[in-house]
């Protein structure tokens, strides 16, 4: 049997089971099912007497006989019950569905074992439902102490396909395809990592001989799981860093110099010098940048970006930045225009809302060489869109395109321009091994001279009055103030039902002409979201109510209190994320989470930390092991970490180890042809097949 065949080759597995267990758990080969592992084991080593049974409504395991069998009526149907008993005494088995023909299959005075739920009904024992084997088929199974189970859904058992079904596939594969289980890693991987073999594992994972046993399968499992995908980016990097040649950006130059000496806002950091350096040692090699930038909110990435640019247009280049949303394109444009107009550099913004003359001039700056940097949307990834010679691209919250987007970016050139990417996400390191280990990372740790933490409360819906009153307070300074509603795709009606009452209750408290309110949701147009943003940007308004809209993209260095509405709906990404809008100026600035009393641990936890602590990577941590890998990075960037069996929460320590290894073995065999490495080679095309990854692009 080949394990390419489709799951229907196994016996006792139909067409129609088959695309069941397709479509319901996404196998459809063999050696989907074979690597398809328990998510738990039922101790079955304790066989109980009857009159050993004590009413604690667990999981019982009983050897015994059934005497008598018994069809009783009711009001929709019928039950089959019947009397099982050992030397000891006697207990009830009762079948709710499937009775007719259990009663015809179930052997009279034949030794049976039975496991399953115990009930306790009016001084009777019973099972509903009992797993049973024939005492002489029991013996006879692969294992008989740690049973697995798998997960299923209502789908799969309402067509048969019990847990107990499941094993026997999972019985019937590994005895017929044993021998033909190949090794996928180097005996001296194996010897060094302290690693069973392969067959050994798949065995023991799914029929472990002994809790030793079932705990080496998984460590095993779970390296060779991470292994590979460590080898698949520390590959992908070297490939990059050794065969892609990038642009040579050779001098730094009059604009570099000039903005630096005569125009920065304020003194680079340490950690911004640093990750200039960083970039600067890549861009005058003659390999490709793709750097990722890592930074909270404030951190001067946008700076950082705007120097690389700056090298870039020294060296007869031109810079591109992209971004999720024009608010985000139209605020690096104002302030990259800012910090350059007294230079001779010339910028545009394209975006979707760009006229056609603007476009028809920005296109022909472009191609003449005559626009230095264009900063947009989605709109500059348009196949119309032709650069003159573009020399560096700065990718924005990067996690919000996915690669296809991002690849076009690739294309605008015969070399490709380097990539920096950025985000104000903080990802923790083992996320970003996993994640992004083809990229180099650098890391913005601290934040410019002169900004204050942002001090942040938790308050329930009963202090809305005091939180009332210290708005007016700090109204009354001359600041202004965020009022942020949940926004929950699906939910739209009533989390816009939430912010227009919210909205009325501010008016009320908030009269005018005394104060004035704007407000922005996603039901508004473009052009009104921007007039309203544009009258708090001015201060004209106080009081901003808003949807989440405003995560990214809002500079406003007067507001200083965020007030977060229905905090416990909010992740911990989004609640730091809002936090940042706030404290971008001299003054001390404030963020309120409101919350209702009933909170569930994980939004208790959330809630403490951030008012715990602003940093950054802590919260992304504290978030890790909340939400797990792909729902923090989203569903566009979670495709490598579908993982099987590992987790990077947990397993950091085998995370570790698997790189290191990667690393060792390329190092010394960048193309794993030495013989040594034939099986790892072998799994690694098999891997690089089936994963269709974009091999350059992060």
């Amino acid at each position: 049997m080949n394990l390419n065949n489709p799951v229907y080759y196994l016996k006792g597995v139909s067409n129609l089971r088959a695309s069941i267990i397709s479509a319901e758990l996404g196998l459809s080969r063999l050696n989907d099912l074979l690597h398809f592992f328990p998510y738990r084991y039922i101790d079955r080593t304790k066989f109980y007497k009857i009159n050993e049974i004590i009413n604690n409504n667990s999981e019982i395991q009983v050897v015994g006989s059934i005497s008598a069998l018994k069809t009783i009526q009711q009001k929709n149907g019928a039950r089959l019950t019947g009397k099982f008993q050992d030397e000891t005494g006697a207990m009830e088995l009762v079948w709710f569905k499937g009775y007719k023909w259990l009663k015809d299959s179930i052997k009279i005075n034949t030794p049976y074992v039975i496991y399953g739920k115990l009930n306790y009904f009016k001084g009777v024992f019973s099972i509903v439902h009992p797993e049973m084997d024939l005492l002489e088929d029991y013996n006879r199974k692969l294992q008989t102490k740690l049973q697995p189970v798998y997960s299923s859904t209502d789908k799969l058992v309402n067509s048969g396909v019990s847990n107990k079904i499941f094993r026997g596939y999972l019985q019937d594969l590994l005895q017929q395809i044993f021998e033909q289980i190949q090794e996928s890693l180097s005996a001296e991987l194996i010897v060094s990592q302290d690693l069973i073999g392969k067959k050994e594992a798949l065995l023991n994972i799914h029929f472990p001989t002994s809790p030793e046993m079932l705990e080496k399968a998984q460590y095993r499992l779970k390296f060779e799981e991470l292994f590979f995908i460590q080898l698949q980016l520390v590959r992908k990097k070297l490939i990059r860093k050794n065969k892609i040649k990038g642009y040579v950006f050779a001098k730094v130059g009059d604009s570099f110099n000039e903005f630096y000496s005569k125009y920065l806002p304020f003194n680079l950091t340490n950690a911004q010098k640093k990750v200039l350096k960083e970039i600067r040692n890549d861009v005058a090699s003659n390999a490709h940048m793709n750097r990722l930038l890592q930074g909270d909110v404030g951190s001067g990435k946008t700076i950082v970006a705007l120097l690389a640019m700056l090298l870039a247009i020294d060296n007869g280049f031109q810079a591109a930045i992209i971004a999720p949303t024009e608010i985000l394109a139209s605020q690096h444009f104002n302030a990259i225009q800012e910090l350059l107009h007294k230079m001779n550099i010339s910028v545009a913004l394209l975006t979707g809302s760009s006229k056609v003359k603007k476009r028809r001039e920005i296109h022909e700056g472009l191609e003449n060489g005559q626009l230095n940097i264009l900063i947009g949307t989605h709109a500059l990834l348009e196949d119309k869109v032709k650069f003159h010679n573009l020399g560096i691209a700065v990718i924005d919250e990067q996690h919000r395109f996915g690669v296809a987007q991002r690849s076009k970016m690739w294309q605008k050139n015969e070399l490709p321009p380097h990539i920096l990417v950025m985000t104000a996400t903080p990802i923790p390191r083992t996320l970003a091994m996993s994640v992004y280990g083809d990229l180099d990372i650098s890391v913005i740790d601290e934040l410019p001279p002169g900004r204050k933490e942002v001090k942040t409360v938790h308050r329930y819906d009963s202090n809305r009055l005091a939180v009332f009153k210290f708005m007016k307070q700090e109204i009354e300074k001359g600041r202004q103030v965020y009022v942020v509603y949940p926004l929950i795709e699906e939910s739209k009606a009533m989390d816009y039902k939430d912010l227009m009452d919210g909205y009325e209750s501010i008016s009320r408290e908030f009269p005018m002409p005394k104060y004035q309110i704007s407000i922005v949701h996603g039901k508004m147009k473009a052009a009104d979201k921007e007039y309203e943003m544009q009258r708090f940007v001015k201060g004209e308004t106080q009081i901003m109510v808003a949807t989440t809209v405003i995560e990214v993209g809002v500079n406003v260095p007067n507001a200083s209190i965020m007030v977060i509405e229905s905090a416990e709906r909010f992740g911990l990404s989004q609640l730091h994320q809002l936090r940042g809008r706030v404290g971008r100026g001299a003054d001390q600035s404030y963020c309120v989470l409101l919350s209702s009393f009933k909170l569930s641990a994980e939004a208790k936890t959330r809630l403490k930390t951030m008012v715990e602590t602003s940093d950054g990577f802590k919260i992304a941590e504290v978030d890790l092991k909340l939400r797990g890998p792909g729902n923090m990075m989203g569903t566009q960037q979670s495709g490598v970490l579908n993982l099987k069996i590992a987790d990077v929460v947990k397993d950091t320590s085998i995370l570790y180890k698997a790189r290191n290894a990667a690393i060792e073995i390329l190092q010394d065999d960048p193309n794993l042809l030495k013989p040594a490495n034939i099986f790892i080679h072998k799994t690694y095309a098999e891997i690089s097949k089936t994963t269709g990854a974009w091999s350059n692009i992060s």
